[in-house]
């Protein structure tokens, strides 16, 4: 693997990564929410590793009509809550409530990442990591010059090696577990 210290920064998918994701679906209330396995316990340990963390997640349902920005806030926040309460951190959340695919702001445009450089003006691309379950996580990564970690919850017939995928892990804990 490579050597990560607080000068790298995590960028991490949510659906699929952070949480499990609803096939077909959408988590549109906190009690939809699940944690995928391992993401707490994860945390803590990446939280050691990685100067900033930053989840981008494209949430189309807004944009169709079926959550507001006000529901998605409050999954966030007991979301971050718990991550809190298992000793991990997340410093930004920036999501994409776009529908269409070639919106800037929607993976795999850069957009959500141009924005938390612009908050965050010490990320350095090549110095950060994109951990995701799709091949648009992927490849927002890799255009960004970001090594790229698939995890194939939802894609698990994703053939592996890929240019676009440096490594491949199960879980978030797994990935944790092979970083220096």
């Amino acid at each position: 693997m490579i050597a990560i210290d607080n000068s790298w920064t995590l960028f991490l998918d949510r659906d699929g990564v952070m949480n499990e994701e609803i096939k077909d679906g959408y988590v549109l209330h906190w009690d939809m929410f699940r944690f995928s396995e391992g993401v707490l316990a994860a945390l803590p340990v990446l939280g050691a590793r990685f100067g900033r963390i930053i989840i981008t997640t494209n949430q189309r349902c807004i944009g169709k009509g079926l959550l507001t920005e006000e529901g998605l806030a409050t999954i966030h926040a007991h979301m971050l809550a718990e991550i809190r309460n298992h000793g991990g951190r997340i410093d930004a959340i920036y999501h994409c409530p776009d529908v269409n695919n070639d919106s800037p702001c929607r993976k795999p445009q850069p957009g959500m990442a141009m924005q938390a450089q612009s908050d965050y003006p010490e990320i350095v691309f090549s110095k950060s990591v994109m951990v995701g379950n799709t091949m648009g996580d992927m490849k927002f990564g890799k255009q960004l010059g970001m090594k790229t970690v698939f995890i194939p919850s939802t894609k698990p017939e994703q053939v592996f090696p890929d240019p676009m995928i440096d490594f491949k892990c199960d879980n978030l804990l797994e990935f944790s577990k092979i970083i220096q």
